[in-house]
């Protein structure tokens, strides 16, 4: 019988099915940095067909829900709006930070929003840290520090890719605050889809001012790239968010920067220097504190 790691007690729902779910979400999410190194158009325009090619399907998921929970107007609609910029930002940063920096890195930093928001937190509630909340952000500054110089070393551009990639995460946490506002009373779906009416625009103008190439020769990787991050990595972790502890989601979104590592060393010939791994270490561990603190659970989009 399953058991909930913070009370010993039966977990309700928990179950192999659910678990294979949860552990297919982060696998398919950790493919992402991947897949955009292969398309064929430029970075930012990759996550533009990300969303775009999703859209359609995510708004045939938001039907399922209830009708209450699909309307948003007023102040409601100028917020999740407002969360879409952030979000199109968000993405557009990690994914220039992709082209440069390691794919480890660039998993890592990217979900480093969630340290971001314990911090926050602290702030918004006015009270004293607790000493796995002051562990948690020492750690991610610790490791954060050790990666980059791993990067400066190896050329001024990787550093550049590790800085974007650490705004991408400020900007995801930026989001997250103001989805928070609303999502209440919003379906997951509905809310997602009425946010892509401002990023999906957005990316595109960014890859144009860019100059990048938007329309691609090759649609595998994005079509690839939309069906692992948007659906499946989403859809999946939507899923399986339900079922398990806040601890068990943090360890298990860890899984992804090993396997961004492992794509990186096999498929690019990344290596990971002994200062590159003991920062990972040490933000993935900050990273599993601030997901085992964080009530509700935050999930990257």
């Amino acid at each position: 019988m399953a058991t909930s790691l913070e009370t010993g007690s039966p977990a309700p729902g928990w179950s192999a099915r659910h678990l294979a779910a949860l552990l297919l979400a982060n696998f398919a999410l950790a493919l992402g940095p991947f897949l955009v190194r292969l398309a064929d158009t430029g970075s930012v325009a990759a996550g533009f067909w990300r969303l775009m090619i999703a859209m359609p399907f995510v708004f045939l998921l938001s039907l399922g829900e209830p009708a209450q929970q699909r309307r948003v107007g007023g102040a409601a609609l100028l917020i999740v709006l407002g969360a879409g910029v952030a979000f199109a930002l968000d993405l557009a940063a990690w994914h220039i930070g992709i082209e440069t920096t390691k794919l480890a890195n660039a998993s890592l930093f990217g979900n480093g929003g969630s340290v971001i928001l314990m911090a926050w937190g602290l702030i918004a509630a006015r009270r004293q840290p607790r000493l796995l909340e002051l562990t948690a952000i020492a750690a991610a500054l610790s490791g954060a520090a050790l990666l980059m110089g791993g990067s400066l070393e190896i050329s001024r551009a990787n550093l550049i890719g590790d800085l974007y990639c650490l705004l991408a995460g400020f900007l995801y946490a930026v989001y997250i605050l103001m989805i928070g506002a609303v999502r209440y009373r919003l379906g997951q779906y509905s809310l997602l889809f009425n946010s892509m009416f401002a990023s999906v625009p957005l990316m595109f103008l960014i890859a144009w001012a860019r100059g990048e190439a938007i329309w691609p020769g090759d649609w595998t990787p994005l079509l690839a790239l939309a069906f692992t991050s948007q659906l499946v990595g989403q859809g999946f972790l939507v899923y399986s968010l339900r079922n398990f502890p806040p601890l068990i989601i943090g360890l298990a979104l860890l899984t992804q920067p090993a396997i961004s590592a492992t794509i990186g060393w096999l498929a690019f010939g990344e290596v990971l220097t002994r200062g590159d791994v003991t920062g990972m270490i040490l933000l993935a561990g900050a990273l599993a504190m601030a997901k085992a603190g964080d009530r509700p659970l935050k999930v990257r989009s």
